[in-house]
């Protein structure tokens, strides 16, 4: 009778996780994608993915969340936005302006969602940056937690 009672548990925790989880992370899309017209924006929706990651550990387990969310994508991703955020702060000085500086403001208008020139890319990258950092903190962490020697190299 207990076996079964912990049984029906799990299953509940992993239906409950398995419902929050897509909702968690269309939040997430909406924050960074929405950080230059509101409050928000690519590191707060970048630290949101903690609640991604333990969301899939306490539905699914530390092994399918680390298939699921592996080391080696994450890592090249965060390559990828690195290299991102770096040659869009490198545009300004190519059209002769400061380094960092928003060189594309004249491209939407107020207010839409792609409007503010290259502080939309930029955020966008820091959002990506810091997801894939946060993932892989989380993950370590977890592992650590669970006594798993953790191979962050694959």
């Amino acid at each position: 009778m207990k076996n079964n009672n912990i049984q029906i548990k799990r299953v509940i925790q992993r239906c409950g996780c398995d419902t929050i989880l897509p909702l968690t992370l269309v939040y997430i899309l909406y924050l960074i994608l929405h950080g230059h017209l509101s409050p928000g924006g690519g590191f707060q929706g970048g630290v949101l993915m903690t609640a991604v990651v333990i969301l899939m550990y306490l539905g699914h387990g530390y092994e399918r969340t680390t298939k699921a969310v592996s080391f080696g994508l994450l890592h090249e991703a965060e390559g990828f936005a690195s290299t991102m955020y770096v040659a869009l702060a490198m545009l300004g000085v190519a059209v002769g302006a400061q380094f960092c500086q928003n060189v594309l403001y004249t491209v939407g208008n107020q207010g839409d969602l792609y409007s503010s020139g290259t502080i939309f890319w930029m955020n966008v990258t820091v959002g990506i940056k810091v997801i894939t950092g946060i993932g892989s903190l989380s993950l370590i962490m977890l592992g650590v937690l669970n006594s798993i020697d953790v191979d962050y190299k694959k």
